[in-house]
């Protein structure tokens, strides 16, 4: 009897320290993601195309209202928009939601972005836009494989 009542409290601390391991690389995985949505943007706001680019896997796909891309057309398209006069100047992240999968592996970052920019004819324009981008860590490395972008609808 208390050999079996050993092995439940032993089973049972076993199972806490799993869950806070698990809990804990869930919340590192979390901080890890938003510094690098951070920089993802911040790479996107400055126009620096091979740093932006840099977060995205090679097999990145994005659905846009226009519809579904991939990294290849997605980097040609906006080198061109961006080589054509059109420049980024400011981008905001809000209300941004992160969720974490079990493994910590896997995440997806949900939020509004604000973007302002100058187009080529030195028209300024803004927009908020709805983002979700999907994250995976491969070999000890996140990129982003999956994004949708949709406008916020306006009141």
């Amino acid at each position: 009897m208390k050999l079996r009542t050993a092995l439940l409290v032993a089973m049972g601390l076993l199972a806490g320290m799993l869950w806070e391991v698990k809990s804990t690389a869930a919340g590192n995985a979390e901080q890890e993601i938003r510094g690098l949505e951070q920089k993802m943007n911040d790479a996107y706001a400055r126009n620096d195309l091979p740093a932006y680019f840099s977060y995205y896997a090679h097999d990145f796909v994005q659905w846009l209202p226009e519809g579904r891309t991939d990294l290849e057309k997605c980097r040609k398209d906006w080198t061109a928009y961006v080589g054509a006069g059109n420049k980024v100047q400011g981008v905001e992240l809000r209300d941004v939601v992160v969720r974490v999968g079990p493994s910590a592996d896997t995440a997806a970052v949900a939020y509004i972005l604000y973007v302002k920019t100058k187009l080529a004819d030195g028209k300024i324009t803004e927009e908020e836009n709805q983002e979700t981008d999907v994250w995976f860590k491969r070999n000890g490395e996140w990129k982003v494989v999956a994004l949708h972008y949709s406008p916020v609808q306006k009141k």
